[in-house]
């Protein structure tokens, strides 16, 4: 699970990362958007968005889990004071939990890449 300190949660957050960044598509599945504020000093935050387009609610909830869940494993691979959005695409409601994981990992790398 995530820790409390690296969890997007403000509406106004999400729209200055989505604003301050350009989306690093993953594999059709999902959009990474990442930005980087170099003058702050805490955690990496990172918040989710799954839209009813993904599926029904139970769908929602399995994607949302699932890229929590690959997300806590990444942090350590995040810059520090970086904001991360991840926006679930349809196709990932039909995805495993391995071509989310390689979806994920590839879509950050580029993003993070300098």
């Amino acid at each position: 699970m995530l820790p409390a300190a690296s969890r997007l949660r403000r509406r106004a957050d999400f729209t200055a990362t989505l604003r301050r960044s350009r989306g690093i598509r993953g594999c059709g599945l999902l959009v990474v958007h990442v930005s980087v504020h170099p003058d702050s000093e805490g955690p990496a935050r990172v918040g989710f968005v799954v839209s009813r387009a993904v599926g029904p609610a139970v769908t929602r909830n399995l994607v949302r889990r699932r890229l929590r869940h690959l997300v806590a494993a990444a942090l350590d691979r995040l810059p520090r004071g970086s904001r991360v959005v991840v926006r679930a695409l349809p196709a990932s409601a039909s995805a495993s939990f391995a071509e989310l994981d390689t979806a994920l990992t590839q879509a950050l790398d580029r993003a993070v890449r300098p």
